[in-house]
């Protein structure tokens, strides 16, 4: 997770847009790491993971308004991310944070960036 969670840092600290090949390859370099590795992720690694997917969430959306003809892949994108962040959501419930926790969490990686 943490080799996703860098190249986030270094999508998030570029001034250009990647463009829609790039976003969908790093989406789905992340989605079947989730499907391989999901069970095994620690606290600190599901956090990441779900700080990525509420990253490429609020990106694929705002692409899907702005880009007519791609608007349906980026509405996929975004279904299949929302899907895997309440997966991450429930498992760290189940780990034992709260969802205050988790907002917190999330919100310091993102000040860290």
């Amino acid at each position: 997770m943490e080799k996703f969670f860098e190249k986030m840092k270094e999508y998030l600290g570029m001034e250009t847009e990647i463009s829609y090949e790039e976003f969908e390859a790093y989406y789905q370099d992340v989605i079947h790491f989730l499907n391989k590795d999901y069970l095994t992720l620690n606290q600190e690694e599901a956090i990441k993971g779900r700080f990525i997917l509420s990253i490429l969430m609020s990106n694929s959306e705002d692409r899907s308004k702005r880009n007519k003809t791609l608007a349906k892949k980026y509405k996929k994108i975004y279904e299949k991310c929302h899907l895997w962040a309440e997966a991450i959501t429930l498992r760290l419930l189940k780990m034992g944070l709260t969802k205050d926790q988790i907002v917190q969490a999330e919100k310091e990686l993102s000040d860290s960036i």
